[in-house]
């Protein structure tokens, strides 16, 4: 039960931060911008957060839970960016659509990727001081 407070906690904070950029970073472009830089700057942080946890073996599972599953599980969201998808190809907006799912995939995996090495760089050079 403990842990299930801890991710609801996480969820919490998490949803309401991405519903604020997401007002923030409104677009009447057609193009979900708020959704594709919550969803990369998500990648990133995840990418780093859980690295950095792995190479720390002390951090308890909660941290884990409170930030991975909680905090970012519930700021970054799979299905909008597929809800948005769908509207873009409705509205005959293949380029885009073809641009926001490669743009998504491509910088997500790779900004996860980023964020694992910066957590791997900064372990090593906690080591040589």
């Amino acid at each position: 039960m403990k842990n299930v407070l801890i991710v609801m906690l996480g969820g919490f904070i998490g949803s309401i931060l991405r519903y604020l950029l997401g007002e923030w970073m409104s677009s009447n472009s057609g193009f979900p911008i708020g959704t594709f830089f919550i969803n990369l700057i998500g990648c990133f942080a995840l990418g780093w957060l859980l690295t950095f946890f792995a190479r720390k073996h002390y951090v308890r599972k909660e941290w884990s839970l409170l930030f991975g599953t909680g905090l970012l599980g519930s700021y970054t969201t799979f299905s909008t960016f597929s809800v948005e998808t769908i509207l873009l190809l409705q509205s005959a907006e293949y380029m885009l659509a073809v641009i926001y799912v490669l743009g998504s995939v491509v910088l997500g995996v790779g900004l996860a990727y980023f964020g694992a090495c910066i957590a791997l760089t900064s372990k090593k050079e906690e080591g040589m001081s």
